[in-house]
């Protein structure tokens, strides 16, 4: 029996995420969709969140241009950046890219340097 798109990427993302817990740093979680995407620093042991941005935001939309902006590589770079900007205010400058099985590639890529931009290393 085959494994479907879906789950070949949680597959991978469990993997992924196995990997982080043992080295107990922050990580940079993205998730993906047709219209938007969203980031997240989860704390070393998972237990809390302590920053996120998306393109769901009411600002970033209004900086986008409106609905139907965020599924595109400029809209990743600026979301990178804006997660940098919340991250170093919440004082963390390392973390983990945790990509959620998505292959680093396009708006994944583009997420992460933007974050590297914006100052946060890993």
């Amino acid at each position: 029996m085959s494994l479907t798109k879906k789950e070949q990427r949680l597959r991978r993302s469990r993997q992924t995420r196995t990997r982080i817990a043992l080295q107990g740093t922050a990580r940079l979680a993205v998730h993906r969709s047709n219209l938007h995407i969203y980031a997240s620093i989860v704390s070393g042991d998972g237990a809390q969140v302590l920053a996120s941005a998306s393109t769901a935001e009411k600002e970033v939309r209004e900086q986008l241009g409106g609905m139907g902006k965020g599924g595109n590589v400029g809209a990743a770079s600026i979301i990178g950046k804006r997660i940098a900007e919340k991250a170093k205010a919440a004082g963390i400058e390392q973390v983990t890219f945790d990509r959620g099985g998505y292959r680093y590639h396009g708006r994944v890529k583009a997420l992460a340097e933007g974050a590297r931009e914006g100052g946060l290393s890993f």
